[in-house]
């Protein structure tokens, strides 16, 4: 029988005879020392380990199983545990302690998830899509602008599990904000679920503002007097983040509405308050990357039509330029003509007559092509 399974029947039995068994199961597991996470089965995955009673953290903690006891022995507080980049091999002793269930256990091992909310028993899973600016000097055809990762919360009643994937989201400033409110965190393990999708959302908002600078940027570009020459590279490129920050934004409005309406065993009414909070600030990220989106396609529109305005005016200029070369040349062919008999062949002024002619001709068709605006 698994640690978990043996931990959930403590809870129905008498405290002292159910804690031996413990104890006894427990010493047949491998433990994991949290001091070490270099020497230890679970590796370099495990961040940090911390028991909390009446919104305090309890000291001590070293060793996973012996945490996870003392907090269901006396049947108050909770296990916030927090890993990173974790393998399958790193995970089935955890999976196993708070039985968690094994897809919830695959899409937090492989990541490339969706954001969605999912629930297992007593056991709920969800998933957040982290984003972060990517600061650059100049935006190119190949700048990257929006970086993403992943965070997988796993929450029940007595513990709450976070998998990070990525290089940034770090969630060591959500857990001192949370500890220095002590009130908000004896609610139990879904204000630290609350935390959590409030901290992500927050960084929506964050990365739209910063996204609208490039915009903007590139709006004043294409409006500029050259602004055909402007590179529509810069504009797919744009797109390209900025799809990307859609398909993590977007599919988390169902999620987080269903966190704040629906009656949801491991989260107090008290706390989707706060939730309802959450979905107003992701419905203002979610306008405005829609926005963004349809101003892009605008931009590009008029980039385009740009282009082709200023396509259409070389043309002229080359069209006029060719109509003033083709009258020397038509002249020219002319008189080219090897007949004997041809009018003023024989003339003295007939040379410079006939180039008179030529310029007079140029210099209408010329001031013409001034006043249409051809040249």
């Amino acid at each position: 029988m698994s640690m978990a399974g043996n931990l959930r029947k403590v809870t129905g039995l008498d405290k002292v005879s159910g804690l031996r068994k413990v104890a006894r199961l427990a010493r047949r597991r491998t433990r994991v020392d949290l001091s070490h996470p270099a020497r230890s089965p679970l590796g370099s995955a495990v961040v940090n380990c911390v028991a909390y009673q009446d919104g305090a953290r309890v000291p001590g903690g070293r060793d996973l199983v012996d945490t996870v006891e003392r907090v269901r022995r006396k049947d108050d507080g909770f296990v916030w545990l927090g890993l990173h980049e974790p393998t399958d091999q790193e995970f089935v002793g955890i999976a196993d302690l708070f039985d968690l269930h094994p897809l919830a256990v695959e899409d937090a091992v492989e990541a490339h998830q969706r954001p969605k909310l999912e629930r297992y028993d007593e056991t709920l899973f969800a998933v957040f899509k982290t984003v972060c600016y990517v600061e650059h000097k100049e935006l190119t055809a190949t700048s990257e602008v929006v970086n993403t990762g992943e965070i997988m919360v796993f929450v029940g009643a007595d513990f709450v599990i976070t998998v990070r994937h990525g290089r940034h989201g770090s969630l060591g400033p959500l857990r001192e904000e949370l500890e220095a409110d002590p009130h908000q965190l004896a609610k139990g393990p879904a204000t630290v679920l609350h935390a959590i999708a409030d901290h992500v959302v927050d960084d929506y908002v964050n990365v739209t503002d910063s996204v609208q600078s490039d915009i903007d940027q590139v709006e004043a570009d294409v409006f500029a007097e050259n602004g055909a020459r402007a590179d529509a590279g810069r504009i797919y490129q744009l797109k390209r983040e900025l799809l990307e920050l859609k398909r993590a934004v977007v599919p988390l409005a169902r999620p987080v509405q269903e966190l704040a309406t629906s009656p949801i065993r491991v989260i107090d009414p008290e706390i989707q308050a706060y939730f309802r909070d959450v979905s107003d600030h992701l419905l203002r990220a979610t306008e405005q990357i829609a926005a963004f989106d349809e101003l892009l396609n605008s931009i590009l529109q008029a980039h385009l039509a740009q282009v082709t305005v200023s396509q259409n005016e070389d043309m002229r200029k080359i069209t006029a330029w060719a109509a003033l070369i083709a009258v020397p040349t038509m002249v020219c062919g002319v008189y080219g003509m090897n007949f004997e008999h041809m009018p003023e062949l024989h003339w003295t002024f007939g040379y410079p007559l006939v180039l008179g002619v030529i310029a007079t001709i140029c210099l209408v068709l010329y001031r013409g092509f001034r006043r249409s605006g051809w040249l």
